[in-house]
């Protein structure tokens, strides 16, 4: 799968949430690897902030992010939108320190990406494939989030409050295709007991009956709710039942749970790349969500690539036939088994190391370690295999190394390891030469890594 960005730039405005502040944000495309960023505009040098999950500096009823004095908030649900249309790289310019709240959803943002529409980019797309359960809890509230692995992605998110109106509600989303009909247009959602408190703390200035479901659920004299809608700009409304107050009918009956999920979605986005694996939410917040973003951020950080799926029950692309119907290589060099993956710009190759290997009778008679020159050619092997399947009749064709640079062993290799070999190109093939970067793997653990730039030539 290829990044995508936008067709072309659109802009949304309204007024933000916390301020109250007329407030306008600017899509406009961004080149490959770009990401999400957001650039404050109206600020001197108009600096601009990666939304990663590094950059979170307060999770207070609403996401914000920010760099130095550079600070912009309420992000969720334009983030949310464009994770959820696949949409990868993406410049946001914003002339306020937050994102309009617009009526409290993720909807007119999804309308306005389905409408300028999505254009594919030439980089290969990059995943975070969950391969172990990954899990975030805060016991003081019993809020949760567990990952759990999966082939796509899906969510499950589950509320509860201490609340006669909103005690428990549940909300799922299989697969991103239907967040647009489903999930988007779920708006956030205040209890009224919470208002005085939120705008004591400077927050929710732009917060009304159109942008939030309002929620009364504890009993209030009518003076004291008279009070709240002077501080909020509400008309005075004689409330009798507990219920919600809003200018529109609920969306759905279990709106705030699916808003919730769509808040997931939004601070998942901080991971900065899309995520295969199921969620399963249990009253979750801002705060917890990007605790789980921030502990993938770490992981992606440790190792910058993830090793290769490797299921030995699905057919090669390649088997060591047609590996030897490419490559001259012969027994006993020829430290390819099969070939698992070919995109236009990778390949995945398996080797599986066994005690039969000849460089076991002298490295080492006591202590049996693979050479880790031959995993540098055994990925150059595999380089060699991504190299000619860019040529009519390879068989044709010989590859020949010109350089290595940048070589790191980080773990021996022994008998009964299977070796699974990441080769990318790092540039375009130019005039027969290509310059590639390789990894290889023994389950999840980078054993040894390079760059190397090879030359491909026709057989005389």
């Amino acid at each position: 799968m290829k990044q995508t960005t936008l067709k072309s730039s659109f802009t949304l405005s309204g007024k933000g949430l916390h301020t109250g502040l007329e407030i306008s944000a600017e899509f406009c495309p961004a080149p490959e690897g770009h990401g999400y960023k957001f650039q404050r505009v109206d600020m001197e040098e108009q600096p601009i902030v990666d939304a990663v999950a590094e950059n979170v500096k307060s999770t207070n009823r609403g996401t914000v992010i920010g760099r130095g004095d550079a600070l912009i908030g309420t992000i969720e649900h334009s983030l949310a939108a464009l994770y959820a249309a696949g949409v990868d790289n993406v410049l946001i310019k914003v002339n306020a320190p937050e994102m309009p709240i617009l009526d409290g959803s993720a909807k007119m943002f999804a309308e306005a990406i389905e409408e300028v529409g999505i254009e594919e980019q030439s980089e290969e797309k990059e995943f975070y494939v969950v391969k172990q359960k990954i899990e975030v809890r805060d016991d003081s509230t019993g809020a949760s989030i567990v990952v759990l692995p999966d082939d796509d992605f899906s969510i499950d998110t589950m509320v509860a409050f201490d609340s006669p109106v909103l005690p428990n509600q549940f909300a799922s989303l299989d697969g991103l295709g239907n967040f647009n009909s489903e999930i988007a247009g779920s708006r956030t959602f205040v209890f009224v007991r919470e208002i005085k408190p939120l705008l004591d703390a400077n927050l929710i200035k732009g917060g009304d009956l159109d942008n939030a479901i309002v929620i009364y659920d504890s009993p209030m004299s009518q003076e004291r709710l008279d009070h709240i809608a002077d501080l909020t700009g509400a008309p005075h409304t004689a409330v009798d039942d507990f219920g919600y107050l809003n200018n529109r009918p609920l969306e759905y009956d279990n709106e705030p749970a699916r808003h919730k999920l769509l808040d997931v979605l939004g601070d998942l986005a901080l991971i900065g790349r899309p995520l295969k694996g199921r969620i399963i939410a249990t009253r979750p917040g801002h705060s917890l969500n990007t605790a789980l973003a921030k502990l993938i951020r770490k992981e992606l950080k440790r190792q910058e690539i993830q090793a290769p799926i490797y299921n030995p029950n699905i057919e090669p692309v390649l088997d060591v036939n047609a590996i030897r119907e490419k490559l001259p290589h012969r027994y006993p060099f020829l430290l390819v088994d099969k070939v698992i993956e070919i995109g236009e710009k990778h390949i995945v190759g398996v080797k599986n190391v066994t005690g039969n290997e000849p460089f076991f009778q002298g490295h080492f008679p006591q202590e049996p370690v693979m050479p880790g020159v031959l995993h540098i050619e055994a990925m150059a092997q595999t380089g060699g295999l991504l190299v000619l399947s860019k040529v009519d009749e390879p068989e044709r064709y010989s590859t020949y190394f010109m350089k290595i640079d940048n070589v790191k062993f980080r773990q021996k290799v022994v008998p009964g390891d299977t070796l699974l070999f990441h080769v990318s190109f790092l540039t375009e093939m130019r005039r027969g030469c290509a310059v590639m970067k390789g990894y290889a793997f023994v389950g999840e653990k980078i054993v040894t890594e390079c760059e190397f730039m090879a030359q491909i030539v026709k057989n005389k």
